[in-house]
Formats: C-alpha cells, sequence, structure tokens
C-alpha cells in the first residue's frame, strides 16, 4: 500500500484504462490511482449512488470520471473504495496536498474543483460507520507527512457525518468543523402556490406576473422541460452562449472559457441524461433561450447545477421566473429537498427560497498522539479566523 505522499507523486500507470475488465475486490479498504478502476468497480458504483444516504451527483461516475479526466489527466487522485458482504458501500476521492491556504501545510483531502458543489462521499445507507472507520484505519498506518485530513463541503446535518463524530470521539481522532455557511435550498411540504405567497408579498408577485406578461408581449414565449436526452447537444450550446453572453463571460468565468469546464459541462449533462439524473427547464422568447436551468436529479435530493439568463433583459426577471416554474420540484413525492448549490448571500435566490441547508468543511487529526494534537491545534487555529472573518 502506498504512503500518502503517493497520492500526489505518480501519474497514471502505463496503460492505465478505467474500463478494462476486472473482477470486484474482495471485501476492505483500498485506495488506487482512478486511472486503474476496472469494470468490476465502475459497474456497480452507480448502483452504490442509489443506495446512499447522503446522495451527491458530483461523485456519481457519470460526473466524477468526466471531471477526473478534464483536471487530473495524469492520475494523481485516488479513490478510496470500501466493499463489505461483497458489494462496493462506499466511494470518494483522495488527494494529497502539500499546502493549505497557501501555507506549507501537507494534508489529506477529499479531492474537489470549482465545479463541485458537494464533497460528501457515497456511502450506503447503514455503513457510515464501517466506511470511516476503514478510512481512519488507513491513514492511521498511511499519513506520511499529512498533518490531518480535511474534508469539505459535507452537509452538516447528515448521517454520514453524524457517524463521523461517534468514530472519531470513540477513536480519538479530534473532530473539528473550521467552516460553516448556510446555503439556501428548498424543503419539501408547501405547494408551489403556498411556497410563492410565503416568500413574495402580493405586490411582488403582482410585479412579476406583469413582468412575465410583458415578456410575452415582446413576442412568442414558450416553457420547457426535460427529464431525457431530447435536443440535449443544442441545449447545451444554446446554454453555453447564453452564458458566455452575460457578465461570467465579461469575466472570463464562463463554463466555454475554459475548454475543461465546457467539455465537463457537456460530458455531465450527457452521463446524467442516460442515468436519468437530469432535468432541464428554460424559456425561450422567439425560439432564443432567456433563461435556462440544468438540476441533477438524485431523489431524494435535487441539485441546482448551473442557471443562466439573458442580461439584456434583466429588467423582467427571467431568471426569477425560471425559478418560479422550477417551484414545481415541489409536487414531487420522491423530493425531500432541493440544494440550490449557491453562494451564500446570493441576491436572487436566498429571498427566494427561505430553507438552509448546512454546509461545511471539517478537519480531522491523524496518527500518532502528537501529530493528531498538531492537526488539532491547526483546526482550532483555522475555526477562530474563520470565526473572526464571519
Amino acid at each position: 500500500m502506498a504512503f500518502i505522499e503517493d497520492l500526489s507523486g505518480r501519474g497514471a500507470r502505463t496503460g492505465g484504462d478505467p474500463a478494462r475488465p476486472s473482477p470486484v475486490p474482495s471485501d476492505g479498504f483500498t485506495i488506487l490511482p482512478w486511472t486503474e478502476l476496472g469494470n468490476g468497480i465502475v459497474s456497480c458504483w452507480q448502483s452504490l449512488a442509489s443506495h446512499t444516504a447522503a446522495p451527491n451527483p458530483f461523485f456519481e461516475p457519470w460526473y466524477l470520471l468526466p471531471a477526473l479526466r478534464q483536471f487530473d489527466p495524469q492520475g494523481a487522485v485516488r479513490l478510496a473504495t470500501f466493499i463489505a458482504d461483497g458489494k462496493l458501500v462506499g466511494l470518494m476521492p483522495l488527494a494529497f496536498e502539500r499546502r493549505y491556504h497557501g501555507r506549507p501545510i501537507p494534508h489529506l483531502t477529499s479531492w474537489s474543483h470549482a465545479n463541485q458543489f458537494f464533497g460528501s462521499p457515497l456511502i450506503e445507507a447503514g455503513y457510515e460507520r464501517a466506511f470511516w472507520h476503514a478510512l481512519l484505519d488507513w491513514t492511521s498506518r498511511h499519513y506520511g507527512s499529512a498533518l490531518f485530513l480535511h474534508l469539505a463541503t459535507l452537509a452538516l446535518e447528515s448521517r454520514p457525518l453524524d457517524a463521523l463524530r461517534e468514530v472519531c470521539a470513540e477513536r480519538g481522532n479530534p473532530f473539528r468543523v473550521v467552516h460553516r455557511e448556510e446555503r439556501a435550498a428548498l424543503d419539501a411540504g408547501p405547494t408551489p402556490e403556498q411556497h410563492l405567497m410565503a416568500c413574495l408579498a402580493k405586490k411582488r408577485r403582482k410585479e412579476l406576473d406583469r413582468k412575465r406578461r410583458r415578456l410575452e408581449e415582446l413576442g412568442t414565449l414558450v416553457f420547457t422541460r426535460h427529464i431525457d436526452g431530447t435536443g440535449l447537444e443544442q441545449w447545451a450550446d444554446e446554454f453555453l452562449a447564453l452564458e458566455r453572453a452575460g457578465w461570467k463571460g465579461e469575466a472570463g468565468s464562463a463554463l466555454v472559457c475554459d475548454a475543461r469546464t465546457e467539455s465537463l459541462f457537456r460530458e455531465s449533462l450527457t452521463g446524467a441524461a442516460q442515468s436519468g439524473r437530469l432535468e432541464r427547464i428554460a424559456f425561450h422568447l422567439d425560439q432564443r433561450p432567456i433563461a435556462m436551468l440544468a438540476s441533477f436529479v438524485t431523489p431524494p435530493h435535487v441539485f441546482s447545477f448551473k442557471t443562466a439568463y439573458d442580461d439584456s433583459l434583466a429588467k423582467l426577471s427571467p431568471g426569477l421566473l425560471l425559478q418560479v416554474e422550477n417551484l414545481q420540484v415541489l409536487v414531487r413525492t420522491d423530493i425531500e429537498m432541493t440544494d440550490s448549490c449557491a453562494a451564500p448571500d446570493h441576491p436572487m435566490i436566498d429571498h427566494f427560497w427561505r430553507d438552509r441547508r448546512a454546509i461545511g468543511n471539517v478537519t480531522i487529526g491523524i496518527g500518532g498522539r502528537i501529530r493528531r494534537a498538531v492537526g488539532a491545534g491547526l483546526a482550532a487555529l483555522e475555526a477562530r479566523n474563520m470565526e473572526a472573518q464571519g
């Protein structure tokens, strides 16, 4: 078994192919370069994603593998897999980082990138404690120079995190939440009409009706909703062009500004549609897109992945009108919560979605007593800094 430094020190092995045939490994916890996964793991990966207590589309194979191909072509990232009772019950990407917030502090971390908005590992319900025990067992033997384990963008109120707290307390691994934010969410319960009445005053609702009528006066306004791959290539083209034409294009942060993010967007939408995980809604005015939203549907949760609207029509609020249509998710009996994936204090969604989901980063001390104490001290310092900034 490689030490943690090897997570960043080796590239993909010659001939590594994530789709090559191989049997499902025997029970146990394994860490391998993602490029060396075989069909034995990949074939049961999607099944695991459907049985986790904390759904995470960003770690499902149709999203994570394209992301790894784009942002880690050399295979430095490893996938931790946990097999128990003859089936895959846990999976998460791991990386070794030599710097932490710009400082030379080596640590082990869950791998992420700018277009990943949730970081909970895929763990089958009922195996949470066993997964965390297996991961911490591995880090206790193979910590190398890493001073702690850092896990980012977790749901702070979830079964997996509750289990992690319990396991750390039992083992004596220091555990600390070092960052916390309240992300806008949409909880099931009210009807779409009840939600509108609760979050928008009567005057504001009338104003939105007026804006929609004004859009209809400008031309033929058409709303569409797709849950399959129908017209997906054209839809993706339109979305990318719409986003680039707005402020993100001017700032150089639109998806199309980087060939890697454009490719990830296209591949992930295709994969999500093929896996029954995609919903797309849009407004077109005279066949021209003016507001679009792509969401990943992973019951009982939905994740609002990417949205864009026509800046030239900003006074008529096409983006907000599209969110009104998006409230139909409240009608679904299989959905308990929709995660906005938006930054805290988002100027539009924070006022329109009144529910909140607690998201945060945690740091866990690993290794022997002295190393754990060092890791705990660094985590405490970071937590204090975050509190001071907040």
